[in-house]
Parts: C-alpha cells; structure tokens; sequence
C-alpha cells in the first residue's frame, strides 16, 4: 500500500509568489486562507488550465476539499501529469455575486469572489486515500449522498480518475460594494447606478422517470433543494 502524503500544515496568510501577487486592483486582493475556505465552499465547480500535447485546455470539473489538499476529477490533467510529471497547474473558482452598472460603460463591473490555486497535482493511486478523496468530493457538492447511495466497486474505483492539490499557493480577490463613480464628474449624469444582485439557488427536486414507487426524497437532498448556492 503506497504511504498517504501528510498534509502540510498551511499558514493563515496566504504567501505571495510571484504566481499570486496581486499586480492590478490591489484593494480587491485579499491574503487570508479564511477567505479562500470560504470561497471554496461556497461552490463545486471549478475549471482546471492544463497543458496537454502542447495545446492549453480549461476544463470544468467538481471538487471537495480536506484539511489543505483539493481533491478532483481529472481525466485530462491524468494525460498531462504521464506526459509531464512536475507540469504545473492552475485551477480555479468564481463566483457572481451581481452586475456593478455605473454612469458610464467604462466604470461597470462585476461584483464576484474568485481563487486561483496552482500547484502540481499528484494522481491518487492509494485506494483508501482514493476512496476518502472521493467521499471528500461527494460530500461536498451533496452532504448526506455518501452515506445513501451506492458506494464505487473495485472497477469503478480503478476506472476513475482523482487528483489531489495542495491549498499552499493561492491567489483571492474578492469585489464588493456599488460603482466607484459616485464621487466624480459623471455623478451629475441623469443616469440610473447602483448594483444588480444575482443569487443562486436549487430548483425543485425531479424523480427519475424511472425511479420505483414507494421511494421517498432523502431529507439530506430535501434540505439540499431549499438551500441558497454561494
């Protein structure tokens, strides 16, 4: 059985690198790992640049985190890691919070919260670290669904593709608040400011056409279908 990497233990400030430093908007830039957790976890969707036969790819992908590792899905980094072992990664998660309309086009924007991690990931080869990456992932996207469904087979384990990142090296920026045009020349413009919220939330649940009589929604995912996303 391969030893499980330990996790490192990371910082709360978040190191600058030459990769994460904030070069532009410095004041929507933020050092603190609490805020890169929270970006996280707000989401499970998160989109993967890799470098595969020399072409660069983005790819979306679902993710869970544990205590500093980012477990994911990753068929195509899996290709990119056999060609280029130590290639390095970069993946990240964004979040629309609204639309900034100001009194000019040239000051609208976007009120969002975002991280970059890069890293070289490591495929995970240990099955029980596999296993726990993947219920680490489930419970993610949908806490309660590991404990209620049907769990991976040796086959499927095998045929699945998970990576682990390291949370060391990362980047956040977080923009909040109404335009920045309040102040200026254009305040005197005959034009409506401020912000357009966006929120995010599930629908109903929908059965399985196919599911059988009798089978009642679990609570876990009753709970989920109320629950506001971000």
């Amino acid at each position: 059985m391969t030893e499980q990497t330990p996790d490192p233990v990371l910082p709360e400030v978040l190191p600058q690198t030459e990769r994460t430093r904030h070069r532009r908007l410095h004041e929507q830039g933020s050092l603190s790992r609490t805020d890169l957790d929270a970006i996280l976890k707000a989401g499970f969707v998160c989109h993967l640049g890799v470098v595969v036969d020399d072409v660069p790819m983005v790819v979306p992908t679902v993710y869970g985190t544990d205590a500093g590792t980012l477990y994911f899905h990753g068929s195509v980094a899996s290709r990119s890691l056999a060609a280029s072992p130590q290639a390095t990664v970069c993946l990240t998660v964004t979040h629309v919070d609204g639309l900034v309309l100001a009194r000019s086009v040239f000051e609208h924007g976007v009120n969002y919260r975002s991280a970059m991690v890069y890293g070289v990931p490591r495929i995970v080869t240990d099955p029980q670290e596999k296993l726990a990456g993947l219920r680490c992932l489930t419970e993610h996207v949908t806490p309660g669904q590991w404990g209620y469904a049907r769990l991976p087979n040796r086959k499927e384990l095998a045929a699945t593709a998970l990576l682990a990142l390291s949370l060391e090296e990362a980047s956040v920026k977080v923009r909040t608040g109404p335009p920045d045009d309040g102040d200026g020349p254009d305040a005197e413009l005959d034009v409506w400011a401020g912000i357009l919220p966006l929120h995010q939330t599930w629908g109903a649940l929908e059965a399985d056409p196919d599911l059988a009589k009798g089978i009642d929604v679990p609570a876990h995912l009753a709970e989920r279908a109320h629950q506001h996303l971000g």
